[in-house]
């Protein structure tokens, strides 16, 4: 019995470490965070940066091993909500931005007069994805 607990704290402790190292490669190679800095002209909040990465991953490991309830206002999840979109819309900017990814679409598809189209297609496509998700699939 403790040989099993054992081996399933070391093949946990191993995967958290795969998946920690490929998150840090992910925002070291990919220069997410120095590129944020540089965009929003903050590059003197460095610190700041490096403690909202750390406490961001240090909590939501933790929050994702627990089964937390939380009583919440309806007004205070939408501004949570609206700042996770926000997180979530940034980090995606700057991963596209860094791979160039919206001019080789354009190419691939013939679209470079029209590149406007193409963003606000994919962006409106996200909003309405997001909605129908929300209020066909969350229960509140």
């Amino acid at each position: 019995m403790i040989a099993k607990i054992l081996f399933v704290i070391i093949v946990g402790l191993a995967c958290g470490l795969a998946v920690g190292a490929g998150f840090v490669a992910f925002i070291t190679v990919l220069s997410i965070i120095p590129r944020l800095m540089q965009l929003t002209k903050t590059m003197t909040k460095i610190l700041y940066y490096e403690a909202a990465v750390v406490l961001g991953v240090v909590s939501g490991a933790w929050l994702s091993l627990q089964e937390p309830v939380f009583s919440i206002n309806r007004y205070f999840l939408l501004v949570f909500g609206l700042f996770y979109g926000v997180f979530v819309g940034m980090l995606s900017a700057a991963l596209t931005e860094v791979l160039n990814v919206f001019p080789l679409l354009a190419k691939r598809i013939k679209l470079q007069e029209r590149l406007l189209y193409l963003l606000m297609a994919m962006v409106f496509g996200k909003i309405f994805g997001s909605l129908f998700h929300w209020i066909f699939f969350v229960d509140m």
